[in-house]
């Protein structure tokens, strides 16, 4: 009994220790719910968003394998899941519900114990109390004996007296025998009692809490088991989920990549022509008004640009230098006011017998490419593509083509399959009237016909640009190679230069005859960048505005009368001089408008190329 309280305790202890256990598995629970929902909001994050850019990013094996990996994380994810769950179920949940069959199992035992201990207790004291009683009862019985032997010697005391003492001290000496004889039944049923309680009822209930200790003890080792088993459960998932991400990344193509992406950007353009040797030992004579450009036009412009240089490849030219040739205006100047005699403009235009050509159009003659590419100042004026994509390279107009037909098909398909089941409605409203009126169908039916007539026509529009596209790129199906050893490997086609045979408008960008190919615009942004360092022409003199001249088309710009400007290209012959205002603002204007007074030594800014 004295260690009942120590038992007490240690088991308290024990159950203490299993709740703790309970509640690191719920902690470990949450760390994988938590976990496993990191895990899909990051799989989320990373799926392509429908309808974006990104979906078309999923046609390379590295970003399918990507892909591949995000789904194999969710699915990875949800083992984790299963994990939370099952330990739940099988440790939390069934340990919480032991820990409260073992408090009742343990608060039972102690009880029994505590009883058996009253009870001996009991006995110990009535056995006390018999043992008290005989005790006195003996010395009464002693003290009633000697009192009745003095009475029956003294000589002086009546028989009466003495009879009477006798009387007393057998009374008393019967009193304590009655109490012995209960002193020692109380005796022997506590001794009966103490061997009871001491070898049959605690031992018992020793044995009953050791096993509720002992069954506490499995029970947790039980549950670190599961809880090991749980996971290894799970193993063989989590290995495919592995296995199938390895299997992605092997999927990966790098060869099948790159030709979907040469097949993404493959222009269709033929390569460039050799570049000839221009011989520049020729003196040149230039003047004001006219430079020896404009005479080596006359004669042969073959001579500095022949037919094998027309492949230049223009959008790595100097922003300078290129805006100089594709940015004048295409058209004479117009004449001085009426009021002004030609005398009178000191450095006015000679009027030639024949129209020269401007140099911008010898420009367009040197380029190869039939599809057209507008200069950049006419690209920055662009806002959306043509709706025939005739912005785009061969090859990429194509395509484009291809899949605005395949949408338009399958929207008249759709169209034609809403047509037939309302005809089929339509005849069963006639065949059976009851279930609705015939007429109310013919409006939709009506409507469904217009829609199918504008697709077709839209369709047949986009096929006839499709099959000129592809008839002309089955034309070049057989580039000429470059000589050099860098093109001998390659059967691509590859980049063409700015149109040729085309005409000039006087905006300053380039129409085509109908026969030449479609326009191809080129977005502004392309090659922007790559010129924004380059420097401005330098200023080679000075002129001062004779007239107004208002400069409403592309590559103009505006001057008033008496307004003193920066020269910074002079008149190549096609009548217009290119001035500076600031930074900002430069353009050209008529040569007949101003008065020009170049610098010394100025070279002006050449255009070649």
């Amino acid at each position: 009994m004295d260690q009942f309280d120590n038992l007490e305790k240690h088991t308290q202890w024990g159950i203490d220790v299993l709740e703790k256990y309970i509640k690191f598995v719920k902690e470990r629970t949450e760390i994988e719910i938590n976990y496993a929902k990191q895990l899909r909001n990051l799989s989320k994050k990373y799926q392509p968003k429908k309808n974006s850019k990104e979906e078309e990013e999923y046609k390379y094996s590295s970003c399918r394998a990507f892909l591949a990996t995000l789904n194999e994380m969710n699915d990875y994810a949800g083992q984790h899941e299963v994990i939370s769950e099952n330990m739940t179920s099988q440790i939390t949940t069934e340990l919480a519900r032991y820990v409260q069959e073992l408090k009742q199992e343990r608060k039972s035992h102690f009880h029994d114990g505590r009883k058996a201990q009253q009870h001996i207790e009991t006995c110990w004291k009535q056995l006390e109390s018999s043992k008290r009683r005989f005790e006195r009862d003996c010395k009464e019985a002693d003290r009633a004996q000697q009192y009745f032997e003095k009475m029956d010697a003294d000589i002086n005391v009546t028989k009466a007296d003495v009879e009477k003492a006798r009387q007393q001290a057998q009374l008393r000496h019967q009193m304590a025998e009655d109490s012995k004889a209960e002193y020692s039944s109380t005796l022997q049923k506590f001794n009966n009692e103490q061997h009871e309680h001491y070898y049959t009822h605690i031992p018992n209930i020793f044995q009953k809490i050791q096993e509720m200790e002992e069954r506490r003890i499995v029970r947790i080792g039980e549950s670190m088991k599961t809880f090991a088993e749980v996971d290894r459960q799970v193993t063989p998932i989590i290995g495919k989920c592995l296995d199938e991400i390895t299997k992605a990344a092997e999927s990966i193509d790098q060869k099948k990549d790159s030709q979907l992406v040469i097949e993404a950007f493959k222009s269709g353009f033929e390569p460039p022509g050799d570049v000839d040797f221009e011989d520049f030992t020729q003196p040149m004579k230039r003047t004001v008004s006219e430079s020896s450009l404009s005479n080596s036009r006359d004669s042969k412009p073959e001579s500095r640009f022949s037919g094998k240089s027309k492949g230049k490849l223009w959008p790595f030219i100097k922003k300078n230098k290129l805006m100089s040739l594709l940015t004048s205006p295409h058209q004479p100047p117009p004449p001085p006011p009426s009021s002004a005699s030609p005398s009178a403009v000191p450095n006015g235009p000679q009027s030639p017998k024949q129209q020269k050509e401007p140099l911008s159009h010898r420009f367009n003659e040197f380029m190869t490419s039939k599809p057209k590419i507008h200069c950049f100042r006419s690209l920055k004026r662009g806002g959306g593509g043509p709706e025939d994509f005739s912005n785009l390279p061969p090859e990429q107009r194509r395509k484009k083509l291809q899949q605005k037909v395949d949408e338009l098909n399958k929207d008249i398909q759709k169209e034609v399959d809403q047509r037939d089941a309302l005809t089929k409605m339509k005849d069963v409203y006639i065949k059976n009237p009851q279930m609705g009126d015939a007429a109310s169908v013919d409006h939709k039916l009506a409507e469904l016909g217009q829609n199918l007539e504008k697709l077709r026509q839209e369709a047949q529009k986009f096929e006839g640009w499709l099959a000129e596209v592809e008839g002309r790129l089955s034309v070049r199906t057989e580039p000429t190679r470059r000589q050099s050893g860098m093109y001998e490997s390659q059967n691509t086609l590859t980049v063409n230069n700015c149109a040729q045979d085309r005409e000039s408008s006087p905006d300053g960008s380039y129409t085509e005859e109908p026969s030449q190919e479609t326009e191809v615009k080129v977005p502004a942004s392309e090659f922007d960048d790559e010129f924004d360092d380059e420097e401005p022409l330098p200023t080679i003199g000075t002129c001062k505005a004779l007239y107004t001249f208002e400069g409403q088309n592309e590559g103009t710009i505006s001057v008033t009368e008496g307004e003193t400007l920066f020269v910074i290209e002079e008149d190549k012959g096609d009548g217009w001089t290119r001035i500076r205002r600031n930074e900002d603002e430069e353009g050209y204007v008529p040569t007949s408008y101003v008065e020009v007074y170049l610098e010394k030594n100025a070279k002006g800014a050449m255009t070649y190329i």
